[in-house]
C-alpha cells in the first residue's frame, strides 16, 4: 500500500491488508478518514512531535516465530506527564500484537480472549489462573500517532486500569461504554532488537511495571530445599552405622624420638570419607612441643601433612596470675577416604627442656559430623535470605510509582 498525504505530499509505504479506517501521516501528523480511495478528510493534526521512536511504519520483523509488519504507532500520555509508545504489529492473518515501551521497558500485549474476573481481595482480578494486583488507574490520551489504523483514534480520554503479576500484565481500556482487555508479558529489549534488526534501543531506566526479578526466589528456595533433603538423605545412607575407629595410639619418649620419625603399622579404612582426628598431649610447662604427622596412602603413595604446636605458659605479673595455651591439642586431616594407610609421626621439643619427658598421640577415624551438611545448608539459606531481601527492595522500587503500593503505610 502506497499513500500520498493530501496535506504535505509525503509518501508512506506499507505492505498491509488492513481495513484502514484512520491514517496519520508520519511527516505532518495529520489524521485522516480513510476510504477505498485513500485519505480524504483531515480530522485533526497532532501537535506533539515524535521522539525516541524505535520502530517505523512498514518495518518488518519476526517475533516468537510469527512474521509481523508495523502498521501504526501511538504515543499516549497521562495527566501526570508520563508518556509511552505503543507499536501495533500486524501478522499476515491480521492478528495484532501491541508492543508498549516506556523508559526502555517493553511489554508485548494482545487482546484478551476472555474477560478477567474479580480477584480474591479488593483491588485484584483473576485471569488465566493467576491473581493480579491493581497498579494504576486513570485517564490517558493519544498525543501523537503515525501509520494505518483499523479503528477510529479517539479524541476523548481513555480510562486505563492496569493490573500486574510480573512478568504479566492485564490492561483495561474504557472509552465510553466500550471496554477492551489486553493481556501482556514483559519482553526483553534484546528480543525486540533481534526481531526487527534495530541498531539501537532506548536506554532502560528504573524498574518496569511488569519487569520480573532476575530469578524466582520462591522457586530457588524450593530447589535448595530439595537439595538439602537429598544431602541429608545421602549423608545418612553413606554413613549409617559407622563407628569411630582408633587407628593409632602411642606414648613417645622424647629421649628416643625427639626429631625422629616413627612409622606406624599399616591400617585399612573402609566406607565413606571422614576426618582423621589427631589428639596430642604433652606435659609442657612454660615451654612448647610440636608434632609433625604424615598420612601415607600405601596404594597411591599420596601423602597428607599436618603440623601442630603444643604450648603452655603461665606466670604472675602485675598482681595477677596468668596462663595461656594448653597441654592438649586436637586437629583433623579432613576427607580421608577408604584405603590402606600408615602414619609417620615426628615429635619435637626444645633441647633445653628437661622436664617434659613424653608426648602421647592418638589417631581416630571419626564418624563424619554433620558440619559439612549444615555448612552447605547454611550457605543456601543465606543465599535465599539475600535474594529475598533484594527482591523486596526491587518490589519497593517498582511500586514506588504506584498509588496502590502495598508498601504504603
Amino acid at each position: 500500500m502506497t499513500v500520498t498525504c493530501p496535506e504535505c505530499k509525503a509518501v508512506t509505504e506499507a505492505e498491509i491488508e488492513l481495513d484502514v479506517i484512520n491514517f496519520v501521516c508520519p511527516k505532518c501528523a495529520s489524521l485522516f478518514n480513510y476510504s477505498s480511495d485513500g485519505p480524504k478528510t483531515v480530522m485533526r493534526t497532532f501537535d506533539y512531535t515524535f521522539n525516541n521512536v524505535t520502530l517505523k511504519v512498514g518495518q518488518r520483523g519476526k517475533l516468537n516465530g510469527i512474521k509481523y509488519i508495523l502498521t501504526g504507532v501511538l504515543v499516549k500520555k497521562v495527566p501526570a506527564g508520563y508518556m509511552w509508545r505503543e507499536y501495533i504489529l500486524t501478522s499476515p492473518d491480521d492478528e495484532q500484537l501491541y508492543l508498549s515501551e516506556y523508559d526502555g521497558h517493553w511489554i508485548a500485549l494482545h487482546e484478551a480472549k476472555e474477560k478477567a474476573e474479580k480477584g480474591l481481595s479488593p483491588g485484584t482480578i483473576a485471569y488465566d489462573g493467576m491473581q493480579m494486583e491493581i497498579f494504576s488507574k486513570g485517564n490517558t490520551s493519544i498525543v501523537s500517532a503515525e501509520g494505518f489504523f483499523d479503528f477510529n483514534l479517539p479524541e476523548k480520554n481513555i480510562q486505563l486500569i492496569e493490573y500486574i503479576s510480573p512478568p504479566y500484565i492485564y490492561s483495561v481500556e474504557k472509552i465510553g461504554k466500550n471496554q477492551t482487555g489486553y493481556f501482556g508479558e514483559y519482553i526483553a529489549a534484546s528480543k525486540i532488537k533481534r526481531a526487527f534488526e534495530v541498531k539501537s534501543m532506548p536506554a532502560r531506566t528504573g524498574i518496569g511495571m511488569a519487569q520480573p526479578f532476575r530469578f524466582g526466589v520462591r522457586k530457588m528456595a524450593i530447589i535448595f530445599s530439595c537439595f538439602a533433603v537429598l544431602i541429608l538423605i545421602s549423608h545418612l545412607l553413606i554413613y549409617n552405622g559407622r563407628a569411630e575407629k582408633e587407628v593409632f595410639r602411642k606414648k613417645m619418649e622424647f629421649s628416643e624420638f625427639n626429631n625422629k620419625d616413627f612409622v606406624s603399622d599399616s591400617f585399612e579404612l573402609k566406607g565413606g570419607a571422614a576426618p582423621l582426628t589427631i589428639s596430642v598431649q604433652s606435659d609442657v610447662d612454660n615451654s612448647w612441643a610440636s608434632l609433625q604427622v604424615s598420612l601415607v596412602n600405601e596404594v597411591t603413595n599420596e601423602e597428607f601433612y599436618a603440623t601442630k604446636d603444643i604450648e603452655y605458659y603461665h606466670g604472675y605479673s602485675d598482681g595477677e596470675i596468668w596462663k595461656e595455651g594448653s597441654t592438649n591439642e586436637k586437629f583433623n586431616l579432613c576427607g580421608v577416604g577408604a584405603g590402606k594407610y600408615h602414619l609417620t609421626v615426628t615429635p619435637a621439643k626444645p633441647l633445653e627442656d628437661f622436664s617434659n619427658k613424653q608426648l602421647s598421640v592418638t589417631a581416630t577415624w571419626n564418624v563424619p559430623t554433620l558440619w559439612n551438611v549444615f555448612m552447605f545448608i547454611g550457605i543456601m539459606l543465606i543465599i535465599v535470605i539475600i535474594a529475598y531481601v533484594a527482591q523486596a527492595f526491587f518490589e519497593q522500587r517498582r511500586w514506588s510509582e504506584s498509588d496502590y503500593s502495598p508498601y504504603n503505610t
